[in-house]
């Protein structure tokens, strides 16, 4: 049985593709995915099993972030295959129980996903069988308020993930899109975007000439400023 589970071939959803729909209980009630949160970005992200020390660290942080994220429109949605019952003792005892860098008395309030039966850690391709074939990996994903997956970031069972780094990318994401550019490496708000590559020579040759506002290391890469003030401002207006 274990073999065939890890000779099972795993469908794994692309960048820019429509995100797998699916109807699931969860800690907050029933949720019909993506469609119930159509207009807003979503994280949805798994993790392997409750009652786990590295989950349990993600999720008070993730909740401690929860503000932080609403105010990007962003909601979050977590899942693991566990049952519900599972999920509401664990998130109960991380309440009361647990303290952690100064978090404690968190409460999750987002929604935690049954999956006992695995068919939507499936359709995401959460379960890596070669990891785990009965726990999801530490999965996450992007998605657009049209549906659209934008973003996918994989870590293995071991590694807690880099909340700063979440937060950044969905920041970076909306800057793409409301401003048409490119972050670079390393990229936060208020540091120079890079403007995408000159479409004609014409283009190319005003760059060069700096008749338009921006820096041109080359013709084909390009910066310019735009300040935290405006990039946050289109962000929390999206609400």
């Amino acid at each position: 049985m274990e073999e065939t589970i890890k000779n099972e071939v795993i469908s794994m959803p692309r960048i820019g593709d429509k995100a797998p729909s699916f109807k699931a209980n969860t800690t907050q009630g029933e949720i019909n995915f993506p469609q119930d949160y159509s207009g807003n970005w979503v994280i949805l992200f798994s993790h392997p099993a409750d009652f786990t020390p590295v989950c349990t660290s993600e999720f008070m942080t993730f909740a401690t972030m929860e503000k932080q994220f609403e105010e990007a429109n962003c909601k979050l949605v977590g899942l693991s295959v566990d049952g519900l019952y599972s999920h509401i003792a664990w998130l109960r005892t991380i309440k009361e129980k647990i303290e952690y860098k100064g978090m404690k008395n968190v409460e999750v309030n987002f929604p935690l996903i049954e999956d006992i039966t695995m068919n939507v850690a499936k359709k995401y391709g959460m379960i890596q069988p070669n990891e785990d074939s009965t726990k999801a990996v530490r999965a996450v994903f992007f998605i657009d308020p049209k549906g659209i997956i934008r973003t996918i970031i994989y870590y293995p069972l071991s590694l807690g993930r880099n909340f700063d780094e979440l937060y950044r990318v969905l920041i970076a994401l909306q800057t793409a899109d409301e401003f048409n550019v490119a972050t670079p490496a390393d990229w936060r708000p208020g540091e120079d975007v890079i403007v995408p590559p000159a479409g004609s020579c014409g283009t190319a040759k005003d760059r060069m000439e700096g008749k338009e506002e921006m820096y041109c290391h080359d013709w084909f890469f390009c910066t310019k400023p735009i300040a935290k003030e405006k990039v946050m401002e289109k962000v929390l207006k999206q609400k």
